[in-house]
């Protein structure tokens, strides 16, 4: 039963990564699940947790101007994708008109 509730978080997080929200978070969680049965799901995660926090203590090493510039860029990154998805799929009738999105 582990197996199956933890890999189908970690599926519902890998079709999330690409919209905003919490699919990375969805992955990490279903491998934690996992973790609690599995050895290389354990490995997977220790392994992971160890890359975001290099990645994190590099990104406080910088100069405010790069932490800015990556704050910008994922930022765009993360506004194109809404686009992208909002032209691919359409805006949902349930936001108001006001909303400056495409209609």
């Amino acid at each position: 039963m582990v197996a199956i509730v933890g890999s189908l978080v970690v599926i519902g997080g890998l079709v999330a990564i690409p919209f905003p929200g919490p699919g990375w978070l969805m992955v990490l969680a279903g491998l934690a699940i996992l973790a609690s049965e599995f050895e290389w799901a354990n490995r997977l995660l220790q392994y992971t947790k160890r890359r975001v926090r290099a990645w994190t203590d590099w990104v406080m090493d910088q100069p405010l101007w790069l932490r800015l510039l990556i704050t910008l860029a994922t930022a765009a990154f993360v506004y194109g994708v809404v686009a992208v998805s909002l032209h691919l799929t359409g805006v949902p009738e349930w936001i108001p008109d006001w909303v400056p999105l495409w209609r």
